[in-house]
């Protein structure tokens, strides 16, 4: 399981998250919904430890280290909002940079990314921004998993993306849900996609957590209501 106690975290004087605690279980996926500017994208970035924040953060227990490539090399995968990938280099070369925080015995593209996204073996050889937009996401996608995390940070997978590649980013999910060995975190800004995927629905506002409880046991009305105002 993934803890985080007492986040806070400060842009020169602004204040984004204001002792926010968060938890999120492995084999389910935990969506974080709220309005835009509500500290979401930041609570993740707290968490992947890209910028530097209060609180502690803790993977089965024992306290993560600071900073973002030691929590990635901790199991902590990003993917950030606007996909970041590197336009210059292959789908491929993309790929391999995940390597970064891998041993060198683990360096190698697993099998199952290819299986999960197919598009990306037949595209292994062109570059990353001649790429569609729903295709770089799933590139995105695909580089953080070659780092084999433990949790997956996912912000906002469907921004500007068409509805096929929507749905097929929605099984992917579904499907390494299923895999039990993970535990998936969801910004989210499309509230049916967030709410038929998740198992706990967390909402944001002024840089708290306002409401965090499994889905089963959540109005969806009065989540929507959260969400809307």
């Amino acid at each position: 399981m993934l803890e985080a106690d007492h986040l806070t975290l400060a842009y020169g004087g602004a204040t984004v998250l204001n002792g926010v605690d968060f938890g999120a279980r492995v084999g389910e996926v935990t969506a974080v919904m709220g309005l835009n500017g509500v500290g979401k994208t930041s609570l993740l970035s707290a968490l992947a430890g890209r910028h530097p924040s209060g609180g502690q953060v803790r993977l089965d227990g024992a306290a993560l280290p600071r900073g973002a490539q030691a929590r990635a090399r901790a199991g902590l995968a990003y993917v950030p909002q606007g996909r970041e990938i590197f336009p210059l280099l292959t789908v491929q070369e993309n790929l391999e940079t995940g390597f970064a925080c891998l041993p060198r015995a683990e360096r190698a593209v697993p099998e199952t990314v290819f299986e999960l996204f197919p598009i990306l073996r037949e595209m292994a050889g062109r570059r990353g921004g001649d790429l569609s937009g729903g295709q770089q996401q799933q590139l995105a996608i695909a580089r953080a998993l070659v780092t084999r995390p433990r949790v997956l940070l996912l912000d906002e997978p469907t921004e500007g993306i068409q509805p096929s590649i929507i749905a097929e980013i929605g099984r992917v999910i579904a499907r390494l849900k299923a895999q039990g060995d993970m535990a998936i975190v969801l910004v989210e800004q499309r509230f049916e996609f967030a709410w038929e995927i998740a198992d706990r629905i967390v909402v944001m506002r002024g840089g708290a957590v306002i409401h965090d409880r499994p889905r089963s046991e959540a109005d969806r009305s009065e989540v929507l209501g959260l969400v809307s105002v």
